[in-house]
């Protein structure tokens, strides 16, 4: 399916215009990036590549595309003689899916004619900032979670096909499983699910409700409890399924007082192995003052589908050069007061210390900054047109845990604050320019 019309009107208007002016095939490059972290956030989560590098890779005009454009009257002939033949043929460079970024980090940086890559701003934004919203909440929420498993259950609480994106976001950010059997088919992502309160309902009694769970889906699993009374539903639950019963689900009330109510009852009941899963509209606030309490699993949907408060990550797609009438590459730079940019392709590395931890985010012009020592950040994505940098969620995944666990201690407070680790521009000045959210 073609995703070429998941753009803006005027990414097409600007294609014609340059067509008309001779200036569409002048080479450029674009770069994505964040001014600055979602309001309090102490780091970004680089989330969407994959996304992005699949819809690229479907990204053209067909008969039915074409056609539309011309009944809309949407450009002119000529542009929809260029869009029936459109191609990324350019270089794309970009953060690893999975690591962490901080403000002015170039995220994405796309190298090409005008044309061919101005056309892919909407794209690329729509999936960068969704995603990284989305994964920007999961990781605060896995950590405020201490190693205790999360599973993604938003779907009813978003789009139909975000959900999905979601779900795959999450799960690189740390989340261990998903509702989304579209993401598990997709991504494979591990699934999980049981039942809701309308299966409890259905029966005549909640006797009938359990007896019928247990038969069907064996005593490993999870049996909601809270529908009626919670404490006569954990002794059915055990007295039904026995003592090696999977998991009880509390989805309601006082979670902190139940889950160490119902702890005890289980315990004192011999169901000492039986999990005990919460849900309940979760955040990562929620899940911290569960830290304490006996709790195995936490279920999160509309919050962590949301953004947790940050449904966007604010992200930006800007020329940062592009060549002249002599072909020669120009450094260019939005300058308006409150939305300035810094012009120059950018080359990224992470100054990490003696021991392993990350100290500052070094972005230059031209020349790589820092020193061999330093992590190099941007990887290969697209070459001439071609994808070269596709991975699997499970090596975003890992890279995600072990480029947090390079951070600071002060990475994991869920209290606002700034950025864990400083972004210093580096320019033709000997020393570094701290950026503090505009990058410049």
């Amino acid at each position: 399916m073609s995703t070429a019309l998941l753009t803006d009107h005027y990414e097409l208007t600007m294609a014609q215009a340059a067509l008309h002016a001779g200036t569409a095939s002048r080479r450029s490059v674009f770069e994505l990036f964040g001014r600055r972290l979602p309001e309090g956030r102490r780091y970004g989560v680089v989330t969407g590549t994959g996304r992005f590098l699949d819809a690229l890779a479907d990204f053209t005009f067909g008969p039915a595309e074409i056609d539309f454009l011309a009944a809309q009257n949407v450009v002119d002939d000529t542009t929809l003689d260029y869009l029936r033949d459109y191609r990324f043929s350019g270089s794309i460079f970009g953060y690893a899916e999975g690591d962490v970024y901080f403000p002015g980090s170039p995220l994405l940086i796309v190298e090409g004619t005008f044309i061919e890559a101005v056309i892919l701003e909407t794209l690329a934004l729509s999936i960068y900032n969704h995603d990284c919203a989305v994964a920007g909440a999961a990781s605060r929420m896995t950590l405020a979670a201490g190693g205790r498993p999360c599973i993604e259950m938003g779907s009813r609480r978003t789009h139909e096909w975000a959900a999905a994106a979601a779900a795959r976001a999450a799960y690189i950010a740390g989340f261990a499983t998903t509702s989304n059997l579209e993401a598990a088919r997709r991504y494979g992502i591990p699934s999980a699910g049981t039942s809701a309160h309308s299966f409890t309902l259905l029966h005549d009694s909640e006797d009938a409700a359990f007896e019928a769970q247990v038969s069907s889906l064996g005593k490993g699993t999870t049996l909601l409890v809270d529908t009626y009374d919670v404490a006569e539903a954990v002794e059915r639950a055990v007295r039904i399924a026995g003592i090696g019963l999977g998991a009880v689900r509390l989805d309601s009330g006082d979670l902190v007082a139940q889950a160490h109510e119902v702890r005890a009852q289980l315990d004192a009941l011999g169901a000492t192995s039986t999990r005990i899963v919460v849900t309940s509209d979760l955040d990562e606030y929620a899940i911290a003052a569960l830290a304490a309490a006996p709790v195995d699993t936490y279920g999160v949907g509309t919050s962590l589908v949301t953004g947790s408060g940050a449904p966007t990550a604010g992200l930006v797609y800007k020329l940062v050069a592009r060549a002249d009438d002599s072909g020669a590459l120009v450094n260019v730079a939005k300058a308006s007061k409150n939305k300035a940019s810094v012009g120059g392709r950018k080359c990224a590395r992470r100054r990490i210390d003696a021991n392993g931890r990350a100290t500052a985010e070094l972005i230059g012009v031209g020349e790589a900054p820092g020193s061999d020592q330093d992590l190099d950040l941007l990887v290969e994505l697209v070459r001439d047109g071609e994808i070269v940098g596709a991975e699997s969620v499970e090596v975003a995944r890992e890279r995600h845990r072990s480029r947090l666990a390079q951070l600071p201690g002060k990475s994991q407070r869920l209290s606002k604050g700034e950025p864990v680790i400083p972004t210093l521009f580096v320019d033709e000045h000997p020393d570094p320019t701290l950026v503090i959210g505009d990058p410049r």
